[in-house]
């Protein structure tokens, strides 16, 4: 009795527990079709490789943009004591594009690592100079040209909160100085950047191609004598201080406010808006007028009257015009001349000269028109009119005599 109770109790355990062995057993084969799958090989590489690769890039470009402002967020928390009055806002902007390009080189690199090249393809070794040396080569150049991109933009970022302190301050040299310096820094990181290449990368003693520079150097030197000359321009202008940022200079026809000062050229913003670059030598070798160091600007002009103009409204005019210019507020009082200055071929030519006690162009327009208004005034008030180019021309009627 006691045998078959037991078969009984085994026989239903098992009629219980056999759905889940048979589940077990079809996922088992499930699972080993599956690895059967994905180690399949094709071109040297296994299924679950080519499916690591996709995967990697696919992720990466999904969260290229997200990984890129975190990376940017956690700069700019290292860099947030040092960088007052600019935000996050224009780091990130200035970090975005390199940044990305940082990224997407690490996704791609990633990525080629579950690949190889087919063995029956016969490819060298990176040690040798072949395909897997030149991608090699290719990928650290891009790999540093990025480091450098991001190092220079993070040069900008410097540039930008120093601008701002200079901003504060009253003084014009430090906002003159801060874009000097920041061009100099980017130099010297692209200098180093390409040394670093040579060296690190290409496997070139850096000493020995300095030391065997000698006449290649000289000939490179006379090829950039332009360039060195521009250069000790600007340091004569940053030295001798003929003009800052922010002036309003005058040379060679061209009349703006300076907007940067660099190693090579001036940039001159012009009334027209337009943006002139001048190199730094010219600057410097030129006759240059700062007109920003005026005290005071000068207006000189004629006004034309008629030759039917008579003596005593001429004076008359004359008298008004300058008892008028010399109580305007803006004019300073000493300085102001009104004559009868030269007898043109059409016209009795009034000289009228002052000096406006600004500097803000705007003004100035304003209290030119004013008194050009006013002499138009004093000129129909009196009688007389302003002359244009005329021409008279005679004709004289000779009658003759025939005689017979």
């Amino acid at each position: 009795m006691k045998q078959k109770n037991n078969s009984k109790k085994s026989y239903r355990v098992f009629t219980f527990a056999w759905p889940e062995i048979v589940d077990s057993i079809r996922k088992g084969r499930k699972i080993k079709i599956m690895n059967e799958i994905f180690q399949r090989t094709f071109l040297g590489n296994t299924l679950e490789n080519y499916c690591w690769f996709a995967g990697i890039i696919v992720v990466g470009l999904i969260f290229l943009r997200l990984f890129s402002k975190l990376l940017a967020w956690f700069i700019f928390r290292f860099l947030k004591k040092y960088s007052t009055g600019v935000g996050y806002d224009k780091l990130l902007i200035l970090l975005k594009k390199p940044l990305n390009t940082f990224l997407l080189l690490l996704t791609f690199y990633i990525a080629f690592t579950h690949l190889d090249f087919p063995l029956e393809w016969h490819i060298a070794t990176v040690e040798k100079f072949g395909l897997r040396l030149v991608i090699y080569r290719s990928f650290q150049i891009a790999l540093v040209f990025s480091l450098t991109w991001i190092f220079l933009r993070l040069t900008d970022f410097f540039g930008l909160v120093l601008m701002h302190r200079a901003s504060i301050t009253e003084s014009k040299t430090d906002d003159q100085l801060v874009p000097f310096v920041k061009e100099a820094i980017k130099i010297i990181l692209v200098i180093f950047s390409v040394f670093f290449m040579l060296g690190a990368i290409f496997k070139i003693n850096i000493a020995s191609l300095i030391a065997g520079l000698g006449i290649g150097g000289l000939a490179i030197a006379l090829a950039a004598k332009e360039s060195l000359e521009n250069l000790l321009g600007s340091f004569t202008i940053f030295l001798d201080k003929p003009f800052v940022i922010g002036d309003l200079i005058k040379i060679n026809g061209i009349e703006g406010n300076v907007e940067k000062i660099g190693f090579r050229s001036t940039r001159i913003r012009t009334y027209e808006k337009s943006y002139v670059t001048v190199p730094n030598k010219k600057l410097v070798d030129t006759e240059l007028d700062n007109l920003s160091l005026r005290i005071q600007r000068r207006a000189k002009f004629n006004v034309g009257l008629t030759y039917d103009t008579k003596a005593t409204q001429l004076k008359s005019i004359i008298a008004e015009i300058q008892a008028y210019i010399e109580k305007h507020p803006h004019v300073l009082p000493n300085e102001t001349r009104t004559r009868l200055h030269e007898f043109d071929s059409s016209s009795l030519n009034i000289m009228i000269l002052y000096f406006v006690d600004t500097l803000e162009y705007d003004v100035y327009l304003d209290v030119r028109e004013e008194i050009n208004y006013k002499i138009i005034e004093i000129v129909e008030k009196h009688g007389a009119a302003f002359a244009y180019p005329t021409t008279t021309v005679i004709m004289k009627n000779n009658n003759s005599s025939l005689e017979r």
